[in-house]
């Protein structure tokens, strides 16, 4: 059986359009801080008429393959996560096998799995149980999470965001999965969801969806902390791993979330917590679920006891989500991609316990030990291909007021067909894919803008499909 099966290369592609939030809190006519402090989000990534989930994809795809120089025909599997439907039968997965099919790879199982941001996190499963399994013939497993977050105007709109992350999954990785430590929730609840096919927006009960949140949270985390128990006979608390990461709608969830494991370890094991935090959660250890959940107290009081724990293992896991906005089932792989690029020279040996969540619901808290491995499947070198500082820096800031018209047209384009988009590739980086139309049979095609490109002003380098 392979071992240390897990993430041996990865890359983040995000578009290089992107509005700040302060800029948009008022435009808006938010109160000041209510994005920024309020959210705790700081800029929002969002595609233009030329990009989508497929284009973001084609390009993570083939960016991934050429700088980690892996033969396309190793490929034996590929699994994409996203709930940003383009088509109700085609897959995402199908339109990247045009990749692969030029190097006469057709052979190449899985296909797109769905449920809110958590698809992403079931690809990743799918792919890491196949090289696992007695089904795995040798080839590496690709996985895909992509997705565009838009939201009607309104105090939803500020958590949007767009990325695709691609992970390139196999054995003797140097981010592996523990596999037997992994704890799921999956319930019923209508918290945010996509009813209306005629619109790309979803349905949101905020406060339903931050409970829900919370909620399987609380299991999940239970759950891994008693099978850690029965395979290592001691009490598991947040002192067992390094590094925590959560999926992120914003950031301020991520700050709860963590704040209320640290009152789940107190709950379960009074001992785990220092005597300063005993004495402050006290007064909440008679409180229901339900009534915890809508503590504004307990949130308080576990969020400042929690503060210096949350700046040392999840802090600097939050530079991208925080940059980006939500990407859905990217989210939570941007935030590894951000740890990776803040603390690389320190994540030899250290575990790092992840939070995944989709609405409707579904759940899973699961565990990765981090060795630097050998090149070019090694955290240096992943470090160094996904760029992270240069791909933030080099993107373009549009005022708010421009952010809204693309959010219309797009709004009107949606589902729509017969159009051809303006071509216009100048703010992309050489080599990356773009939409140029959607033909009268809804049939869409991409240019790739050339990788010796400088400047290609309005697709004049891209010749039709």
């Amino acid at each position: 059986m392979a071992k240390n099966v897990g993430i041996l290369a990865m890359d983040i592609y995000f578009p290089p359009t992107c509005v700040q939030q302060e800029a948009l809190e008022a435009h808006d006519g938010a109160s000041k801080g209510k994005y920024t402090i309020g959210l705790g989000q700081e800029c929002m990534a969002f595609c233009s008429e030329v990009e989508d989930v497929i284009s973001m994809s084609l390009t993570a795809v083939t960016n991934l393959l050429e700088k980690y120089k892996i033969d396309p025909k190793q490929i034996g599997r590929l699994e994409v996560g996203s709930e940003t439907v383009i088509d109700k039968s085609k897959s995402i997965k199908t339109f990247l096998m045009q990749i692969f099919e030029k190097f006469g790879n057709t052979d190449i199982e899985g296909v797109d799995s769905t449920n809110a941001c958590y698809g992403g996190t079931a690809a990743l499963f799918n792919c890491v149980n196949w090289v696992e399994s007695s089904s795995w013939d040798g080839r590496y497993g690709l996985v895909v999470c992509t997705d565009s977050a838009v939201y009607a105007e309104g105090p939803a709109r500020p958590t949007g965001g767009a990325a695709a992350v691609v992970m390139l999954v196999g054995p003797d990785a140097p981010v592996a999965f523990e596999s037997k430590l992994r704890g799921s929730h999956m319930s019923h609840a209508y918290d945010f969801y996509k009813p209306n096919l005629a619109s790309e927006y979803p349905v949101v009960d905020g406060k339903l969806s931050q409970t829900c949140y919370l909620m399987a949270l609380d299991t999940c985390y239970k759950c891994l902390c008693s099978k850690y128990e029965k395979l290592e006979g001691k009490q598991f608390s947040l002192s067992n791993a390094d590094y925590f990461m959560f999926h992120s709608p914003y950031n301020k969830l991520v700050q709860k979330s963590f704040a209320r494991l640290l009152f789940n370890d107190f709950m379960r094991n009074a001992s785990s917590v220092d005597e300063a935090a005993k004495e402050k959660l006290g007064p909440f250890s008679t409180l229901s679920g339900d009534e915890s959940y809508q503590s504004r107290d307990l949130e308080k009081v576990s969020q400042q006891l929690a503060k210096p724990l949350y700046d040392a293992k999840v802090q600097p896991s939050t530079l991208i989500p925080k940059q980006v906005g939500n990407m859905y089932t990217a989210s939570l792989y941007a935030a590894l991609a951000s740890l990776i690029h803040n603390k690389h020279s320190e994540l030899d040996g250290k575990r790092v316990v992840l939070f995944s969540y989709g609405s409707g619901l579904t759940a899973t808290m699961f565990s990765l030990k981090l060795s630097e491995g050998h090149h070019p499947f090694s955290l240096s070198n992943i470090l160094s291909v996904m760029n992270v500082a240069g791909k933030l820096k080099s993107r373009h800031e549009f005022p708010p007021e421009k952010f809204v018209e693309v959010m219309k047209l797009m709004e009107h384009r949606y589902g729509a067909k017969d159009f051809v988009t303006s071509k216009d590739s100048s703010l992309l980086a050489p080599g990356t894919y773009y939409l140029t139309e959607v033909d009268s049979m809804y049939r869409r095609f991409y240019a790739k803008k050339p990788a010796d490109a400088t400047t290609c002003e309005n697709g004049s380098l891209a010749n039709g499909h």
